[in-house]
């Protein structure tokens, strides 16, 4: 490998680096939304991530994001407000199928799940097409 190439990719990885450094710690939970009739990324999926209050039930908006050109949704929730609890990830699936001029079954596909131990990373997936989804806990 030339001298040159081995150049650009040590700027490469040190901005890679830098990049990571100032967007801060990464979220302890993520999500990615695949959709699987096409087999591609689903892009610009509006989402919205809730925590279940324990003495009310009521769900409270952490916060909102679209999915990314690789289908994610980066800095959903930060380590401070990451806390044992009921969450909830809403996907706005029928916006997403309208959006390619689809119509679809599901108008929404709601996600959710226990966090026991918030100092474990989480992935929660969400596969999609016009008539199905499906989920799981990934790593």
């Amino acid at each position: 490998m030339s001298a040159f190439r081995l150049q650009q990719l040590k700027s490469h990885i040190l901005f890679e680096s830098k990049i990571a450094a100032m967007s801060g710690s990464p979220s302890p939970l993520t999500t990615h939304v695949l959709n699987t009739a096409l087999g591609v990324p689903g892009t610009n999926v509006t989402l919205r991530l809730y925590q279940q209050d324990t003495s009310t039930n009521v769900w409270q908006l952490i916060t909102t994001g679209t999915t990314n050109d690789d289908g994610r949704c980066p800095g959903l929730v930060t380590q401070e407000q990451f806390k044992a609890g009921v969450y909830k990830l809403h996907f706005e699936t029928g916006q997403y199928w309208a959006s390619m001029g689809q119509t679809s079954f599901y108008p929404y596909v709601e996600i959710v799940f226990t966090i026991t131990d918030p100092g474990q990373k989480y992935h929660v997936p969400l596969l999609v097409s016009r008539f199905s989804y499906s989920t799981y806990r990934g790593s």
